[in-house]
Protein backbone atom coordinates (compact mmCIF):
# COMPACT_ATOMS: atom_id res chain seq x y z
CA UNK A 1 0.00 0.00 0.00
CA UNK A 2 2.86 2.24 0.94
CA UNK A 3 4.79 1.90 -2.15
CA UNK A 4 1.58 2.12 -4.12
CA UNK A 5 1.27 5.42 -2.76
CA UNK A 6 5.04 6.65 -3.27
CA UNK A 7 4.58 5.11 -6.61
CA UNK A 8 1.50 7.83 -7.77
CA UNK A 9 3.30 10.56 -5.68
CA UNK A 10 6.49 10.13 -8.10
CA UNK A 11 4.35 10.44 -10.93
CA UNK A 12 2.63 13.20 -9.75
CA UNK A 13 5.24 14.72 -8.91
CA UNK A 14 7.22 14.21 -12.64
CA UNK A 15 4.04 15.42 -14.23
CA UNK A 16 3.55 18.47 -12.34
CA UNK A 17 7.62 18.98 -13.11
CA UNK A 18 7.28 18.54 -16.58
CA UNK A 19 4.50 20.65 -17.05
CA UNK A 20 5.78 23.67 -15.34
CA UNK A 21 9.21 23.05 -17.21
CA UNK A 22 6.99 23.57 -20.37
CA UNK A 23 5.07 26.63 -19.67
CA UNK A 24 8.22 27.97 -18.08
CA UNK A 25 9.53 27.48 -21.74
CA UNK A 26 6.97 28.92 -23.15
CA UNK A 27 6.98 31.86 -21.12
CA UNK A 28 10.37 32.93 -21.74
CA UNK A 29 10.20 32.54 -25.45
CA UNK A 30 7.11 34.84 -25.29
CA UNK A 31 9.42 37.15 -23.60
CA UNK A 32 12.44 36.68 -25.97
CA UNK A 33 14.68 35.07 -22.97
CA UNK A 34 15.63 31.86 -22.80
CA UNK A 35 16.37 30.54 -19.07
CA UNK A 36 18.91 28.62 -17.62
CA UNK A 37 17.26 25.16 -18.12
CA UNK A 38 16.59 26.15 -21.70
CA UNK A 39 19.68 27.15 -22.52
CA UNK A 40 20.73 23.38 -21.03
CA UNK A 41 18.37 21.65 -23.75
CA UNK A 42 19.92 23.60 -26.22
CA UNK A 43 23.32 23.07 -25.37
CA UNK A 44 22.07 19.21 -25.44
CA UNK A 45 20.04 19.52 -28.52
CA UNK A 46 21.77 22.11 -30.85
CA UNK A 47 25.29 19.42 -30.96
CA UNK A 48 22.90 16.20 -32.06
CA UNK A 49 21.24 18.77 -34.83
CA UNK A 50 24.70 19.69 -36.47
CA UNK A 51 25.28 16.29 -36.23
CA UNK A 52 22.41 14.96 -37.77
CA UNK A 53 22.59 17.99 -40.32
CA UNK A 54 26.03 17.08 -41.23
CA UNK A 55 25.46 13.53 -42.02
CA UNK A 56 22.45 14.31 -44.39
CA UNK A 57 24.59 17.02 -45.69
CA UNK A 58 27.01 14.61 -46.59
CA UNK A 59 24.84 12.06 -48.03
CA UNK A 60 23.19 14.75 -49.81
CA UNK A 61 26.62 15.61 -51.56
CA UNK A 62 27.42 12.42 -51.97
CA UNK A 63 24.51 11.80 -54.11
CA UNK A 64 24.94 14.93 -56.00
CA UNK A 65 28.54 13.34 -56.92
CA UNK A 66 27.36 10.06 -57.98
CA UNK A 67 24.82 12.03 -60.52
CA UNK A 68 27.47 14.51 -61.52
CA UNK A 69 30.06 12.18 -61.84
CA UNK A 70 27.92 9.59 -64.09
CA UNK A 71 27.08 12.70 -66.51
CA UNK A 72 30.19 13.78 -66.81
CA UNK A 73 30.41 10.13 -67.82
CA UNK A 74 28.04 9.87 -70.09
CA UNK A 75 29.34 13.33 -71.75
CA UNK A 76 32.74 12.28 -72.03
CA UNK A 77 31.38 8.76 -74.19
CA UNK A 78 29.42 11.04 -76.24
CA UNK A 79 32.41 13.19 -77.20
CA UNK A 80 34.69 10.32 -77.44
CA UNK A 81 32.09 8.94 -80.70
CA UNK A 82 31.80 12.15 -81.57
CA UNK A 83 35.72 12.71 -82.07
CA UNK A 84 36.16 9.00 -83.44
CA UNK A 85 33.36 10.36 -86.49
CA UNK A 86 35.41 13.63 -86.98
CA UNK A 87 38.47 11.76 -87.21
CA UNK A 88 36.67 9.13 -89.61
CA UNK A 89 35.65 11.82 -91.90
CA UNK A 90 38.94 13.93 -91.95
CA UNK A 91 40.74 10.45 -93.21
CA UNK A 92 38.91 10.15 -95.33
CA UNK A 93 38.49 14.19 -96.41
CA UNK A 94 42.10 13.60 -96.89
CA UNK A 95 42.23 10.39 -98.68
CA UNK A 96 39.74 12.14 -101.08
CA UNK A 97 41.38 15.11 -101.48
CA UNK A 98 44.77 13.17 -102.06
CA UNK A 99 42.94 11.12 -104.61
CA UNK A 100 41.70 14.25 -106.71
CA UNK A 101 45.34 15.73 -106.40
CA UNK A 102 47.11 13.12 -107.96
CA UNK A 103 44.27 12.67 -110.72
CA UNK A 104 44.80 16.18 -111.66
CA UNK A 105 48.87 15.61 -111.80
CA UNK A 106 47.81 12.75 -114.12
CA UNK A 107 45.15 14.69 -116.17
CA UNK A 108 48.11 17.28 -116.52
CA UNK A 109 50.67 14.81 -117.15
CA UNK A 110 48.09 13.43 -119.94
CA UNK A 111 47.42 16.34 -121.68
CA UNK A 112 50.83 17.22 -121.84
CA UNK A 113 51.71 13.61 -123.47
CA UNK A 114 48.31 13.00 -125.55
CA UNK A 115 50.39 10.32 -127.99
CA UNK A 116 49.60 7.88 -125.36
CA UNK A 117 46.29 6.74 -123.75
CA UNK A 118 46.75 5.89 -119.92
CA UNK A 119 45.07 2.93 -118.11
CA UNK A 120 43.87 3.01 -114.60
CA UNK A 121 44.86 -0.12 -112.82
CA UNK A 122 44.64 -1.56 -109.07
CA UNK A 123 47.28 -3.93 -107.43
CA UNK A 124 45.97 -7.05 -106.95
CA UNK A 125 48.77 -8.60 -105.07
CA UNK A 126 52.61 -9.48 -105.05
CA UNK A 127 54.07 -11.71 -108.33
CA UNK A 128 56.82 -12.67 -105.22
CA UNK A 129 57.94 -12.74 -102.02
CA UNK A 130 58.22 -8.93 -102.01
CA UNK A 131 58.47 -5.76 -104.40
CA UNK A 132 62.01 -6.83 -106.03
CA UNK A 133 59.74 -9.34 -108.19
CA UNK A 134 56.88 -7.37 -109.07
CA UNK A 135 53.22 -7.44 -108.21
CA UNK A 136 49.67 -8.05 -110.30
CA UNK A 137 47.11 -5.88 -111.56
CA UNK A 138 43.63 -6.42 -112.20
CA UNK A 139 43.51 -5.43 -116.32
CA UNK A 140 44.40 -7.30 -118.79
CA UNK A 141 44.06 -7.95 -122.82
CA UNK A 142 40.49 -7.52 -122.40
CA UNK A 143 41.64 -3.76 -121.41
CA UNK A 144 44.00 -3.81 -124.11
CA UNK A 145 46.62 -4.36 -122.36
CA UNK A 146 50.05 -6.02 -123.61
CA UNK A 147 53.29 -7.17 -122.50
CA UNK A 148 56.67 -4.48 -122.39
CA UNK A 149 53.77 -1.67 -121.89
CA UNK A 150 55.41 1.25 -119.34
CA UNK A 151 53.63 1.54 -116.30
CA UNK A 152 53.84 4.91 -113.87
CA UNK A 153 52.27 6.99 -111.25
CA UNK A 154 51.85 10.62 -111.02
CA UNK A 155 55.68 10.49 -109.51
CA UNK A 156 57.24 8.93 -111.86
CA UNK A 157 58.36 5.56 -113.43
CA UNK A 158 57.16 2.02 -112.15
CA UNK A 159 58.36 -0.30 -114.13
CA UNK A 160 57.08 -2.61 -117.41
CA UNK A 161 55.01 -5.12 -117.71
CA UNK A 162 56.32 -8.76 -118.68
CA UNK A 163 53.23 -10.79 -118.66
CA UNK A 164 49.87 -9.83 -119.24
CA UNK A 165 46.61 -12.66 -119.22
CA UNK A 166 42.78 -12.01 -119.77
CA UNK A 167 42.27 -9.59 -116.84
CA UNK A 168 45.37 -9.59 -115.28
CA UNK A 169 49.07 -8.74 -116.02
CA UNK A 170 52.37 -8.46 -113.93
CA UNK A 171 54.54 -6.11 -113.41
CA UNK A 172 58.45 -5.81 -112.82
CA UNK A 173 59.29 -2.66 -111.12
CA UNK A 174 62.21 -0.21 -111.84
CA UNK A 175 64.23 -1.51 -108.61
CA UNK A 176 64.30 -5.09 -110.64
CA UNK A 177 67.74 -5.92 -112.22
CA UNK A 178 66.01 -7.23 -115.09
CA UNK A 179 65.00 -3.88 -115.76
CA UNK A 180 67.32 -1.40 -118.13
CA UNK A 181 65.74 2.61 -118.84
CA UNK A 182 67.73 4.60 -121.16
CA UNK A 183 67.90 7.68 -118.73
CA UNK A 184 68.43 11.25 -119.15
CA UNK A 185 70.04 13.50 -116.41
CA UNK A 186 68.29 17.04 -116.32
CA UNK A 187 71.24 18.87 -115.68
CA UNK A 188 73.54 17.83 -118.12
CA UNK A 189 71.34 16.40 -120.81
CA UNK A 190 73.19 13.45 -120.68
CA UNK A 191 70.93 10.55 -122.71
CA UNK A 192 74.41 7.59 -122.85
CA UNK A 193 73.58 6.33 -119.69
CA UNK A 194 70.98 3.37 -118.52
CA UNK A 195 69.15 2.46 -115.01
CA UNK A 196 68.68 -1.15 -113.80
CA UNK A 197 67.50 -2.47 -110.68
CA UNK A 198 70.26 -2.47 -107.53
CA UNK A 199 70.26 -4.07 -104.80
CA UNK A 200 72.41 -3.75 -101.62
CA UNK A 201 72.19 -5.10 -97.94
CA UNK A 202 70.32 -2.78 -96.69
CA UNK A 203 66.39 -2.67 -97.32
CA UNK A 204 66.56 0.52 -99.31
CA UNK A 205 64.79 0.08 -102.71
CA UNK A 206 67.22 1.86 -105.36
CA UNK A 207 68.38 1.97 -108.75
CA UNK A 208 71.74 2.47 -110.22
CA UNK A 209 72.81 4.45 -113.01
CA UNK A 210 75.33 3.07 -115.42
CA UNK A 211 78.14 4.30 -118.14
CA UNK A 212 78.17 7.63 -117.75
CA UNK A 213 81.53 9.50 -118.89
CA UNK A 214 84.48 9.90 -116.59
CA UNK A 215 84.18 13.88 -117.31
CA UNK A 216 80.12 13.71 -116.89
CA UNK A 217 78.95 16.71 -114.46
CA UNK A 218 76.18 14.79 -112.86
CA UNK A 219 76.00 16.36 -109.38
CA UNK A 220 73.93 14.68 -105.98
CA UNK A 221 70.27 15.42 -106.37
CA UNK A 222 70.15 15.57 -109.79
CA UNK A 223 67.00 14.46 -111.24
CA UNK A 224 67.54 11.54 -114.03
CA UNK A 225 64.27 10.93 -116.30
CA UNK A 226 63.80 8.77 -119.23
CA UNK A 227 65.52 9.79 -122.60
CA UNK A 228 62.85 8.20 -124.58
CA UNK A 229 66.05 6.21 -126.63
CA UNK A 230 64.80 3.10 -127.56
CA UNK A 231 61.47 3.24 -127.79
CA UNK A 232 60.09 2.10 -124.92
CA UNK A 233 59.91 4.44 -122.26
CA UNK A 234 57.89 7.46 -123.29
CA UNK A 235 60.57 10.35 -123.06
CA UNK A 236 60.52 12.58 -119.51
CA UNK A 237 59.29 10.67 -117.14
CA UNK A 238 60.87 11.18 -113.84
CA UNK A 239 62.76 7.81 -112.95
CA UNK A 240 64.57 9.70 -109.18
CA UNK A 241 67.40 11.33 -108.45
CA UNK A 242 70.84 10.88 -107.89
CA UNK A 243 71.84 10.76 -103.90
CA UNK A 244 75.99 8.99 -104.73
CA UNK A 245 78.35 9.31 -107.15
CA UNK A 246 81.16 6.45 -107.89
CA UNK A 247 83.97 5.97 -110.13
CA UNK A 248 84.52 2.62 -112.21
CA UNK A 249 87.90 3.37 -112.91
CA UNK A 250 88.22 -0.16 -114.43
CA UNK A 251 85.75 1.09 -117.00
CA UNK A 252 86.77 4.91 -117.16
CA UNK A 253 83.17 5.41 -116.42
CA UNK A 254 81.13 6.95 -113.70
CA UNK A 255 78.19 4.93 -111.76
CA UNK A 256 75.25 6.21 -110.16
CA UNK A 257 73.20 5.59 -107.18
CA UNK A 258 69.35 6.63 -107.66
CA UNK A 259 66.39 7.12 -105.38
CA UNK A 260 63.16 6.12 -106.90
CA UNK A 261 60.78 8.93 -107.22
CA UNK A 262 58.18 6.43 -106.74
CA UNK A 263 57.56 5.02 -102.95
CA UNK A 264 57.31 1.19 -103.74
CA UNK A 265 56.50 1.04 -100.72
CA UNK A 266 53.20 2.90 -100.77
CA UNK A 267 51.97 2.37 -104.21
CA UNK A 268 48.08 2.74 -104.78
CA UNK A 269 47.07 4.34 -108.04
CA UNK A 270 49.16 3.35 -111.31
CA UNK A 271 48.86 3.81 -114.68
CA UNK A 272 49.68 1.82 -118.17
CA UNK A 273 50.49 4.14 -120.74
CA UNK A 274 49.13 2.41 -123.64
CA UNK A 275 50.26 4.08 -127.59
CA UNK A 276 47.98 5.35 -129.68
CA UNK A 277 49.85 4.54 -132.50
CA UNK A 278 52.60 2.06 -132.66
CA UNK A 279 55.75 1.41 -134.90
CA UNK A 280 57.43 -1.42 -136.52
CA UNK A 281 60.60 -0.42 -137.31
CA UNK A 282 62.64 -2.97 -139.67
CA UNK A 283 66.46 -2.73 -139.87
Amino acid sequence: MMKTFLKNKLTVTVLVLSVTFLCSIVYTRNNGNKNFIENGIGAFINPVQGFIYNINSGIITNFQFVVNFNEVKAENELLRKENSVLKEKEKKYDSLANENKNLKKMFNFAEQRDEFNYIGCDIIGKSGENWLDGFVINKGVNDNLAKGMVVITVDGLVGQINSVGTNWAIVETLINENIAVAALIDSTRETDSIVKGYRENSDDLLAKLYYLPMDSQVAINDIVSTSGLGGVYPKDIIIGKVISIEDDKSKLLKNALIEPAVDFNKLEEIFVVVPKETRNIEY
